[in-house]
C-alpha cells in the first residue's frame, strides 16, 4: 500500500510538471549595468530557433557608473558592492537553480564598460568564478535589444531606443538580408541616467531641487546640440513610424504617470505624456511621495531614483523625442521587457553557440 502511494505521488508530480521543464535546459545570465545588476534565468526550448521561457528575473540597485561621470573611472566602493552582488548572486544561480558553470553568462553592458578602470572588476570576478567576463559594445546591445524588444514583423518600420544608467543606445534597420541577418544600424549617445544627473551635479552645488533645476537649464542647450549631431548622423531615423522605448527612464516616467506598471509587452504613450509628466515631478513631486506609501510601483520607482534623477532623466527623454520631426504623429511604445530583452537575446545566442561548439 505504501509503495502504491509513493507510486502514485511520484505519478502526480511528473504530471503537475511542465513537459518543457523536464526536458529542457536552464540558462542563466548577470548583467551589470549602470544602475544595477540584473539577473535572468531562462529554460531554453529550442535551441535552433532561440525559442525560451522567462524563468526568472529581478535586479538588485547597484549604481556603479556614477564616478565615471566624474572621473571616468568606477570608484572603488562601488566596485567591492558589484562585486559581492554578483558574487552573491553568481552562487544562488549555482546552488539554488542548479545550473551548471557553462550555462551562466556574466556580461558588463557599454555604460559600465567604458570605465577606465574596469579590468580590477573583470579580474576579481574572473579569480571568483572562472567566466571570462564579456564588455557588450553599444552597437551589440542595441541591435540584441531590438531582436529582443521590437516584434519582427515591425523591424523595418521601426526605431528603438533605449536609456540606461550609462548611456543611451538603440538602433534601426533598413532592409533584411534573410530571416535571421538583419542590416542593423546602431546609434549612440554617451549620456544615461546616472552619467547625465552626475554631470550636472559636478557643474556646481545644487542641494535644492531648484538649484538644479537651474544647472539643469544650463546643460539643456549642450544636451540638444549633441541630440541633433547623433540624428544629424543617422537621418534614416526621420522615416521610422514606430519608435520603441526602453530603458529605467521611460519604466519610471511610465510608472509614474500612469500610477501603475505597464501591463502590456508594448504600452502607448505621446509626447504631450512626457511634457505633463515633466511639469509634476518638478513641481509636483510630493504627489508621488505621498502615492508611494500605497503603491508599490510608484515605491520601487522613488527607491530606484531620486528626484534628481527622475528629472534630468525625464529631459533626455523628452528631448530625443521632440527632436525628431513630427514625432506627435508617429506611434511611440514602452516596452515592458527592455529591461531584460537584450541579456536575454544574448543569452539564447550564446546558449545556440555553445550547443554548436559541443
Amino acid at each position: 500500500m505504501k509503495k502504491y502511494i509513493a507510486l502514485k505521488a511520484i505519478i502526480i508530480f511528473i504530471f503537475l510538471i511542465s513537459p518543457s521543464l523536464i526536458s529542457q535546459e536552464l540558462y542563466a545570465g548577470i548583467e551589470i549595468g549602470s544602475k544595477g545588476v540584473k539577473m535572468s534565468v531562462i529554460n531554453v526550448q529550442n535551441i535552433k530557433k532561440g525559442k525560451y521561457e522567462v524563468v526568472n528575473f529581478w535586479t538588485e540597485n547597484v549604481a556603479i557608473a556614477k564616478g565615471i561621470a566624474l572621473d571616468g573611472k568606477l570608484a572603488a566602493n562601488d566596485i567591492d558592492t558589484t562585486f559581492n552582488v554578483v558574487v552573491k548572486n553568481y552562487t544562488k544561480l549555482l546552488k539554488e537553480y542548479k545550473i551548471e558553470e557553462k550555462n551562466i553568462f556574466i556580461v558588463v553592458s557599454s555604460g559600465v564598460g567604458m570605465a577606465k578602470n574596469i579590468d580590477i572588476l573583470l579580474q576579481r570576478l574572473y579569480v571568483f568564478t572562472n567566466v571570462n567576463v564579456t564588455i557588450i559594445s553599444s552597437e551589440t546591445e542595441a541591435k540584441l535589444l531590438l531582436k529582443g524588444c521590437i516584434p519582427p514583423k515591425e523591424y523595418s518600420d521601426s526605431l528603438i531606443l533605449d536609456i540606461g544608467g550609462g548611456n543611451t543606445k538603440g538602433g534601426y534597420v533598413m532592409e533584411l538580408d534573410d530571416e535571421d541577418i538583419l542590416k542593423f544600424y546602431p546609434i549612440t549617445l554617451d549620456l544615461g541616467t546616472v552619467t547625465f544627473t552626475e554631470g550636472i551635479n559636478k557643474k556646481g552645488k545644487a542641494d535644492s531641487i531648484t538649484e538644479f533645476n537651474e544647472l539643469l537649464s544650463k546643460e539643456m542647450p549642450e544636451l540638444r546640440e549633441k541630440i541633433d549631431l547623433l540624428y544629424l548622423q543617422s537621418p534614416q531615423i526621420f522615416s521610422k513610424e514606430k519608435i520603441y522605448m526602453s530603458g529605467g527612464s521611460v519604466w519610471a516616467f511610465y510608472t509614474l504617470y500612469k500610477g501603475n506598471g505597464a501591463v502590456a509587452n508594448f504600452s502607448p504613450f505621446e509626447i504631450k505624456d512626457v511634457q505633463a509628466y515633466d511639469t509634476m515631478i518638478k513641481t509636483d513631486y510630493a504627489k508621488f511621495e505621498a502615492l508611494a506609501s500605497q503603491n508599490k510601483d510608484v515605491e520601487k520607482v522613488l527607491k530606484t531614483y531620486s528626484q534628481k534623477h527622475l528629472i534630468a532623466t525625464n529631459s533626455l527623454l523628452l528631448t530625443l523625442l521632440e527632436k525628431i520631426p513630427d514625432a506627435k504623429s508617429k506611434k511611440i511604445y514602452f516596452t515592458k521587457q527592455g529591461q531584460m530583452a537584450w541579456l536575454l537575446s544574448y543569452i539564447a545566442d550564446s546558449a545556440k553557440r555553445a550547443k554548436n561548439i559541443h
